[in-house]
């Protein structure tokens, strides 16, 4: 069986990320996302919310999982006997940082591959980043997040910009 995890922050989970996510799927066996404690961001979202939005995101998908983890990403994979890890890649800047993390991982863990997936053309601008922003001025977010999360994402990002 080919495990792989598909890590990142999902604050909030975009069409984006489900897009990539169901890729993946097809190239493995099992795929477990992997949502992060990232110590150098502040999220919206507790690490149970994005869970909660990513399963319910992907709850058509039969073989992915979603965990939360902190900690090193090659460690994590190597607890849950993965043999690669899949990223999304929507710039050339996003391919020096990854390639960067998937040197490191590698170092860490020999055993264990980076698989890189394009972005569709239509997500090539879209991050979890720009749906918060727009969503705080008022614009339309329903085509930046699955459909079926969409209340909820939005009724967080009203929250937040009553915060400000």
């Amino acid at each position: 069986m080919t495990i792989a995890i598909c890590p990142g922050s999902f604050d909030p989970v975009t069409v984006g990320h489900v897009d990539i996510i169901k890729r993946a799927s097809k190239l493995f066996d099992r795929v477990i996302v992997a949502v992060l404690v990232n110590l150098e961001k502040q999220p919206w979202f507790t690490i149970e919310e994005r869970k909660h939005l990513l399963s319910k995101a992907t709850a058509d998908i039969p073989n992915v999982e979603i965990e939360g983890f902190s900690g090193l990403l090659a460690d994590f994979a190597r607890e849950k006997k993965a043999s690669a890890i899949v990223k999304g890649l929507r710039a050339v800047s996003d391919f020096e940082y990854e390639f960067q993390m998937a040197l490191t991982n590698r170092k860490l863990d020999e055993n264990l591959e980076t698989v890189f997936l394009t972005t569709s053309a239509q997500n090539l601008y879209l991050s979890s980043s720009i749906v918060k922003q727009v969503g705080i001025f008022g614009g339309d977010i329903h085509s930046f997040v699955p459909e079926c999360i969409h209340d909820e994402i939005l009724l967080r990002i009203k929250q937040r910009s009553q915060l400000k």
